[in-house]
């Protein structure tokens, strides 16, 4: 029998980057381990690129939420089928379809398109970050506004809402509220979304929710939690990516260096940063929906895996040095936007946002730094999406 972990998801971390060292030890060890979820199920905790990505990629391991057990103990309680429309929470057939709605959206050569109005707003941004002075908090005046504004003009979500699903949002994602609390967020969430559904059906617009509305036959139920899924992960994602991002280079010089003496380094830096900084700290689960043999272990099925998307990026197997960030490595193949059929919808979206918002913000500000010691930057460990709750910063001119 192999030895198991009893205490649940390792999850506390020495560093603000790196995943926790136990993480580190089990995946050199026993990259498949057995482990004791929060709600007592045996199940497994998955560390090393391979497997992550081997488990990612085979149909056999489901993700429909039903199924799962939660590998941390504040999402213990058992979970519903997906609700109609929730599709990161079903398997194909069901998921295909809904995917398939907006493939369409988020094609590259769309995405590529809207790399003008997100140079502008990016721009606009800096504009009152200057005007503002120094120093000033990172995340509500540049990480969190530029993927919302984003997001919300996609949806033709008005934008001078956005603080009702912000702070719902936020509410939703905090390890800290209890379960009644998220719950509560997450209707209101759905309220807020649903209402907007009602109101493209009186006037659509030229917008991504009208698109979906016009052109599929779909309940306001589907339509609503299809709009959830992409606001909350249109902004929540890439706003802490920004943040976090940001930190990592301003706490390696000799990389940020890098990309000020050659631009044409941004789009690899971005894929580094997303495998250096994994802000699905508590990675995803799947569910063996029949007996498979993984890594010479037999998972049985209705065993739920836990796989550590930190551990997978940081994988040597994988990634030479990889507990260095070096922004001229080719870091294709982490799994920072997951991989296979669930792999993320909006990562061009993403990608594009991060290039651009890097590029100019050190542009713009070649000498930005931080404007507090690394300790009074708040980590955002009490959230299911990594980040940084502040980043007061600074610039001399």
């Amino acid at each position: 029998m192999t030895e198991m972990i009893t205490n649940g998801l390792p999850m506390t971390r020495s560093d603000p980057f790196d995943p926790a060292d136990e993480l580190r030890h089990l995946r050199e060890e026993r990259p498949l381990s057995r482990m004791k979820f929060p709600d007592g199920h045996v199940g497994w905790l998955v560390t090393s690129h391979e497997l992550v990505r081997t488990v990612m990629g085979d149909r056999r391991f489901s993700s429909r939420s039903e199924l799962h057990h939660s590998p941390v103990r504040e999402f213990a309680e058992p979970q519903p089928e997906a609700q109609p429309g929730m599709f990161i929470g079903m398997d194909p057939p069901r998921h295909t379809d809904y995917r398939r709605l907006l493939t369409g959206q988020f094609t590259v050569r769309r995405m590529n398109q809207l790399t003008e109005r997100i140079e502008e707003i990016v721009a606009e941004h800096l504009k009152a970050m200057r005007e503002h002075g120094s120093p000033i908090d990172l995340v509500p005046n540049f990480a969190l506004p530029i993927p919302s504004l984003v997001i919300c003009e996609l949806l033709g979500v008005p934008y001078d809402e956005r603080e009702r699903f912000q702070e719902d949002t936020a509410a939703a994602l905090r390890l800290t509220s209890s379960m009644e609390e998220m719950r509560a967020a997450f209707e209101r969430i759905q309220d807020f979304v649903l209402d907007l559904v009602r109101r493209k059906k009186e006037t659509p617009g030229d917008d991504m929710l009208s698109g979906l509305i016009v052109g599929d036959n779909l309940t306001d139920e589907e339509l609503t939690n299809m709009g959830v899924l992409l606001l909350v992960a249109g902004h929540e994602t890439t706003a802490n990516m920004l943040g976090l991002g940001t930190l990592a280079l301003m706490l390696n010089p000799e990389q940020l260096a890098v990309l000020k003496a050659d631009p044409s380094t941004i789009d690899n830096a971005v894929e580094e940063l997303m495998r250096y900084s994994s802000i699905l700290q508590f990675g995803t689960v799947r569910t063996a929906l029949e007996d498979v043999e993984l890594a010479g272990q037999e998972i049985k099925a209705g065993e739920t895996l836990s796989l550590s998307i930190a551990a997978a990026n940081r994988d040597p197997a994988k990634f030479e040095h990889p507990d260095e960030l070096d922004i001229t490595r080719p870091a294709a193949g982490h799994v920072g936007f997951g991989h296979g059929v669930h792999q993320c919808l909006g990562q061009q979206l993403a990608r594009i946002e991060m290039r651009v918002g890097f590029a100019a913000l050190f542009r713009e500000f070649p000498d930005l730094h931080l404007a507090v010691p690394i300790e009074e930057v708040r980590l955002r460990t009490d959230m299911s999406i990594y980040g940084v709750h502040n980043l007061p910063v600074a610039w001399s001119s």
